[in-house]
């Protein structure tokens, strides 16, 4: 019982015989003006269903009348952009004035039905039928039959309001264009969530990383000296990830911030520097006008060399690396060698390659890592178009 009577404690029930119960007033104000043609109203709605913001406003009440829980999304809320939502928008204009006059007739001739059949326990009633009028005498028996009309109303209320939601998802949901258009946000949504995912790894890694790696050296060499330059490192390094993470929380806190505002190879030298104060001794070489590579390629390249001289921090610590960054022939190449430890990481397994090899698949070009001659290498190459 508490089921069947859920429906008359949810809002919808209500909202959606409101909903059908909007079209006729323009019905009955038209049937004011002339009754003798009631079929005018239904021919009007052609050319007002052609119209494109009117999908957009029919689809706005659907969201806030017919809706319940998370389906307002099923409703399109974008004006018609080909004749198929048009003429979609005309039918569902003529479905609603349609089942919108069912259900204000049934909203005042059942609950009269139920009066009359209520008077009739008590009083004679007259009944006038297409053939005759029939006056019926009272009976108690007819207070049996008062809870049908009234359990009918309440069976149509929760039917036509399901029926109408069901024809809305129909005639008002996305047109295949549209949901083309909203998959493509979503892909969008889900490659920039892993962008800033990657940014996150990358950077504050790096930072961590090198911080670990000097409080060690420093804790373990007992040198005053060296333990200022390796605090000092250390607070280079957290600046520098602080302004990165900076950068990344603008990108979620301003949809349309610039990517611009992210590091570029032509700041390298604070990567490489971060990493000789770390330990490591590199030797890097620039080949080519690192300053012409285009924002995005030479962005990702500022990424993947973070990442690669990170590893090498992380699982190798000071040993000598050789970085080589070259831009010749439409292509930027970049390369991290260093000697093989006990302690190397996989080809296939973690993030941070992971992410190299994504960095380097999604602009078109390859990464390769791994041991190589007695080395890790990471060798990566992008092109510039």
């Amino acid at each position: 019982m508490a089921r069947f009577l859920r429906p008359l404690v949810r809002g919808t029930t209500y909202t959606r015989w409101l909903h059908l119960w909007v079209p006729i007033l323009f019905v009955s104000v038209w049937l004011f003006i002339d009754m003798s043609k009631p079929w005018v109203p239904a021919v009007l709605l052609i050319p007002l269903g052609l119209i494109p913001a009117v999908r957009r406003g029919e689809g706005v009440q659907a969201q806030f009348m017919l809706a319940r829980g998370g389906g307002a999304a099923a409703f399109s809320v974008a004006p018609s952009v080909t004749w198929w939502d048009r003429w979609r928008t005309v039918l569902w204009l003529e479905a609603r004035m349609v089942f919108g006059t069912v259900a204000s007739f049934l909203t005042v001739w059942l609950p009269a039905t139920a009066v009359i059949l209520v008077r009739a326990v008590f009083d004679p009633t007259r009944v006038d039928t297409p053939l005759m009028t029939v006056t019926v005498p009272p009976h108690w028996a007819y207070a049996l039959l008062v809870p049908l009309p009234l359990l009918a109303l309440y069976g149509a209320v929760v039917g036509l309001g399901e029926l109408i939601t069901a024809i809305a998802h129909r005639l008002l949901g996305p047109s295949p264009t549209e949901r083309l258009a909203a998959l493509e946000e979503r892909t969008e949504q889900l490659l920039e969530r892993s962008r800033i995912a990657r940014e996150l790894h990358d950077s504050i890694g790096h930072a961590l990383t090198v911080a670990v790696v000097q409080a060690g050296a420093a804790r373990a060499a007992g040198d005053p000296a060296f333990t200022d330059r390796a605090l000092g490192a250390i607070e280079d390094t957290g600046r520098a990830a602080l302004e990165d993470l900076d950068r990344v929380l603008g990108v979620l806190r301003e949809a349309e911030r610039p990517a611009s505002s992210r590091p570029t190879l032509t700041e390298a030298d604070r990567l490489l520097e971060s990493a000789r104060t770390s330990g490591a001794k590199v030797d890097a070489e620039v080949r080519g006008p690192v300053e012409s590579v285009p924002g995005p390629v030479s962005r990702e390249g500022y990424r993947i060399l973070q990442e690669s001289l990170t590893n090498v921090l992380r699982h190798a610590g000071g040993v000598p690396v050789r970085v080589r960054i070259e831009v010749r022939d439409g292509l930027l190449g970049l390369e991290v060698r260093n000697p093989l430890t006990a302690d190397i990481p996989g080809p296939g397994r973690g993030s941070g390659l992971r992410g190299i090899r994504e960095r380097a698949a999604l602009l078109g070009g390859r990464a390769r890592t791994g041991p190589h001659e007695g080395d890790w290498q990471v060798h990566v190459e992008l092109p510039l178009r």
